[in-house]
Parts: structure tokens; sequence; C-alpha cells
């Protein structure tokens, strides 16, 4: 089946990009794409892993921008890593320029830690946060740091450096990435189908459908507005691997969705009119 919604250690999943695509191939999954945040370091290691099992990794990211004041975050499947490879470097110096303000937030709040030390091209963000203050013994896991500290319009929440979705999309699609909005029934900017004109407008080509936040009836919705604007239709877990408590009260597993393979040749044909 079609898995085109993950993340390993290159961003804040806990799998190591080998170890991912090994957990792909005993799920059952024929195509996986890896959409780190921000990053495309995982990707030569995961296309070296899967050679030997058949399994077709679909390079991707997630690339975070900003919307109504609110975090959107927009997959890019099959980019030109040569063409994007500067532009993320200046994201990934955001997400770090972000997490040291909320390290700095903590420490006035009581909750001094040391930002964890992450390897080059690796983008830091809000769960390693969490799992530092697990480890200096504040909380007892990284829902309850994210509950107390970290959530959305907490004491140390920070928001992330100004990036629009008109700027996302347009760098996207120059670098011949087909920009797909994640998971729209969990962005908290507006309605849906407000959003998803104003989306649209900005050259957007896909919407993921398929996701495990979203209900049946919010499925069925997506799917009418993707016939409506003629977008492309993709799902995915957002698998963050085993004991990812920061990431969703549910447990989200590779392949829960049994999302059909047939969606991924549109998304190839979309890419390649973008070169």
């Amino acid at each position: 089946m079609l898995e085109l919604h993950s993340h390993t250690t290159y961003s804040d999943g806990t799998l190591t990009p080998s170890e991912l695509v090994e957990a792909a191939v005993n799920a059952g999954v024929c195509a996986l794409a890896i959409t780190d945040h921000d990053t495309m370091n995982g990707w030569d290691e995961a296309f070296t892993a899967a050679k030997p099992h058949n399994l077709e990794i679909v390079p991707g990211l997630e690339l975070s921008t900003v919307h109504n004041d609110c975090s959107l975050h927009i997959l890019g499947f099959y980019p030109d890593a040569q063409k994007l490879r500067e532009p993320l470097r200046d994201r990934i110096e955001g997400r770090k320029r972000r997490s040291q303000e909320m390290v700095a937030k903590l420490a006035e709040l009581g909750y001094p830690i040391d930002l964890p030390q992450l390897g080059e091209g690796m983008a830091p963000g809000r769960p390693h946060i969490a799992t530092a203050l697990v480890k200096a013994g504040y909380f007892q896991s990284s829902r309850e740091a994210f509950d107390i500290l970290l959530g959305d319009d907490k004491p140390a929440y920070v928001h992330y450096e100004k990036f629009s979705i008109v700027e996302g999309i347009t760098l996207l699609r120059s670098c011949g990435a087909v920009p797909v909005w994640a998971h729209p029934y969990l962005f908290r900017g507006g309605k849906v189908e407000q959003v998803l004109k104003e989306l649209v407008a900005a050259g957007l080509m896909g919407v993921e459908v398929y996701h495990p936040n979203h209900s049946p009836k919010e499925i069925n919705n997506l799917k009418k507005l993707c016939d409506e604007y003629g977008l492309l239709m993709t799902g995915g877990s957002d698998y963050h691997g085993p004991n990812s408590d920061s990431v969703s009260p549910e447990r989200h597993s590779l392949n829960m969705l049994h999302v059909p393979l047939e969606l991924l040749a549109p998304i190839k044909q979309a890419a390649e009119s973008l070169r």
C-alpha cells in the first residue's frame, strides 16, 4: 500500500531512515514517502536501505509555513534536491532560532534545559525539547510537557518565523515539488473550505485526504473539495515511530490507513509537469 507521510530522526521521528524502511517493509508498504520537517537529509539512507526490499521511496518533505498566525504544513513530493537545498538551510536555521527562544522561555519559567545537539541538516523542534524536559525530570511524558508548556499558545510556545503559504508553495513548485496541504483538519487558523481557496490561488496541487486525525465525514468532504478544485489526493499515517507521544494522543502506525497505491501515479505525473 501507499504511505505518503512519515518522519525520521532527521526531524521529529524516533526511527532512523533505515529503521523506518524496515518498519515499512514489515507493515506491507509498497511505496514510502520520507517527509521530514524542512529537510531532505534522510533520503539517501532511505534509498540505500530500501533497495534490497524492492520498496519504492518517494522523496519528499513537510514544509513549515505560517497562515493567519498559525502553523500550516505543506507536503512537497519529488522536489529537485539541488534547487531546494539552499532555501531549506534558511528554514532549518529558523527552526534553530525558534528552539533557542523556547529554551530561553523555559528557563525563565523555571525549567532550565540544554537544547539537544542534533547532527548536520537535522531540524530541531518541540518534540526534541519535550524529550529534554522529560529527561531533566520535569515531566513524566512528552505529552505532559506539550500540554503544560509547549503546546500552541502555552507559556513556552514560540511561533514559527513568518513564511507565508504563497512563499512556501511558490518555493516548492519552483523546485519541481508537488505541493500538498498536510492534515487540513488539524489547522487551527480558519475553516478548511476558506483556507483551501487561498491555497489553491497560491498554486496548491493536492490535499492530504487520508490522515489518522480525519474523521470519515471529514475525509468525504475533502474528497468532494478535491473533485471541485481538480486537486490530487494523498494520504499517510504521519508516522513518527514508536513511543512518539509528543505527536498525537492516538497511536499512528505505518499502513494503518491502507491508502491505495494508484494515488501515486497522478502525483508523479504532476511532478513531471513541473520540470
